[in-house]
């Protein structure tokens, strides 16, 4: 098998296509009723921020943080394809974007106020120097908001007929790159548990402020009681918000 992972995994154009369909799509995204209410929530205010955004996809969450009144917004990505999606999404003085890889992230010469990373850190081997580097950008009292995968996910695989309804969960303890196949393509996740990603945020300089799960909103299904009561089943998403000591 020829594992594919971080952001060159989504610089095939079909793939990056067909994900992106799924991602912005209302109801059946689990990200839009999920993972983004709960990331909004703790992001906060971002008027007047300056915003470093790790794993920035096509620029969607940057246009939103311009649009909410942030000073600045710097998206880095290790995909080619998505940060040329990232520059057609966002025209604006406020932006920048760059590929880069994330395990390769270095602590920035202008500090800001947020560092932002939704569902990208899953991705690395190592997530110690990311978030050591992401302590270094940010002014005192700065915040880091994460979205990644629920280990209860990258633990295991879904049984194979059809919509995820229970979830398997194998090898809980053991953490380290799970082969997974993600739009008909394979891919590595790193499995870390929750232990080991609240260890590493404290480590860096971080005092949490919330650990979130990213409980499926209601209001945000259109009435379809049936996807609702599916997408409280498993849980997809772990958010981590912290403030740099």
């Amino acid at each position: 098998m020829t594992e594919a992972r971080g952001g060159t995994f989504y610089d095939d154009p079909d793939l990056l296509d067909a994900y992106l369909e799924h991602r912005h799509a209302p109801v059946s995204s689990p990200n839009l009723v999920m993972e983004e209410p709960a990331f909004m929530a703790e992001a906060g205010d971002l008027a007047g921020r300056r915003i470093l955004d790790l794993g920035c996809g096509d620029g969607t969450f940057g246009q939103h943080c311009l649009d909410a009144g942030a000073r600045s917004y710097r998206g880095l990505d290790g995909s080619r394809l998505m940060i040329e999606r990232a520059h057609e999404t966002v025209v604006d003085d406020r932006a920048s974007f760059a590929v880069a890889d994330l395990e390769d992230f270095a602590p920035l010469t202008d500090p800001v106020d947020l560092v932002s990373s939704r569902m990208a850190l899953h991705y690395l081997a190592s997530v110690e120097p990311v978030f050591a580097a992401a302590r270094s950008s940010l002014e005192p009292g700065g915040r880091i908001v994460v979205t990644v995968l629920h280990p209860v996910i990258s633990a295991g695989n879904k049984p194979s007929d059809g919509p995820r309804q229970t979830q398997e969960v194998d090898r809980y303890f053991d953490a380290g790159p799970r082969e997974r196949d993600w739009f008909g393509r394979d891919v590595a996740w790193f499995h870390r548990t929750i232990e080991q990603y609240v260890d590493a945020v404290i480590d860096a300089g971080f005092a949490i402020d919330r650990i979130r799960e990213c409980e499926p909103v209601a209001d945000l299904f259109d009435g379809d009681e049936d996807e609702l009561e599916r997408r409280r089943r498993v849980p997809l998403f772990l958010l981590i918000a912290a403030t740099a000591r």
